[in-house]
């Protein structure tokens, strides 16, 4: 296999008392699904922060093509083509989909000298970045708050890619989505590993894993317990694993 586009050695990270993350290594290949489980408290959000630049690690490295990244903060890390997709999706809901695209970085221009909104401009390059990925909206200008699950998630992952994500992070992407809007979400997911995209899928839901990914790292009270490729393991032993029942050296 190539060698990893993302690398994190030994990481720790602490909050006071609570050890939120020790000495936890992995590495993500291109092209690659990567499923990061565990039960609430196991220490999967910190971790994906210290990826995403928001916390710096304690001890240990994160690195991106080789270059240490931990410390660089997340624009920073952004900059570099890292992009995490949380629950909330961050997106705004009173504003439509070109401006979410562009969101904190729009297009301008000036008229008689005064800075407006490029509206158009936001809308075209938005809708070429959704039809990459097959996607196609009827009404760009629509508040995104008027959209439904799916198309949020979908409008999400067309701003990474947009922005030239190549290694993307992807927060229980499937949540509170019905069974037609998971299965386009799911069809995203292949599509952007197909395109050489690295993803880390962090997911209680173990179908989807076994559907999506191509390896599991599974994390136990801040701990790594466990590494399996899916062809390699099985539901009731990933269970096991997240209970801290298998724990290896």
């Amino acid at each position: 296999m190539n060698e990893p586009i993302l690398t994190v050695e030994g990481v720790s990270k602490r909050f006071g008392a609570t050890q939120a993350s020790s000495e936890v290594s992995l590495a993500l290949h291109e092209g690659e699904v990567l499923a990061l489980a565990g039960d609430n408290g196991a220490g999967k959000s910190t971790l994906i922060k210290m990826i995403a630049g928001a916390h710096l690690p304690d001890s240990g490295e994160i690195r991106y093509r080789g270059q240490s990244i931990g410390a660089l903060g997340p624009q920073g890390v952004r900059d570099l083509g890292i992009e995490t997709i949380y629950q909330d999706l961050a997106l705004a809901d009173n504003l439509d989909v070109g401006i979410n695209i562009f969101l904190g970085r729009e297009r301008m221009h000036r008229r008689f000298g005064i800075p407006f909104l490029d509206r158009r401009t936001m809308r075209d390059e938005a809708r070429g970045a959704l039809e990459h990925l097959g996607i196609r909206l009827n009404d760009l200008s629509v508040p995104v708050g008027f959209l439904s699950g799916g198309q949020r998630q979908a409008i999400a992952i067309s701003r990474a890619v947009y922005w030239k994500a190549r290694v993307l992070i992807m927060d229980e992407p499937t949540a509170a989505l019905g069974v037609p809007e998971q299965r386009e979400v799911k069809a995203l997911i292949r599509r952007l590993r197909g395109e050489g995209v690295a993803i880390i899928l962090i997911s209680h839901n173990l179908g989807d894993i076994f559907s999506l990914c191509d390896r599991i790292v599974v994390l136990e009270r801040g701990r790594k317990v466990g590494e399996r490729r899916i062809g390699d393991t099985d539901e009731d032993e990933v269970v096991a694993m997240m209970m801290g029942r298998v724990v290896e050296a």
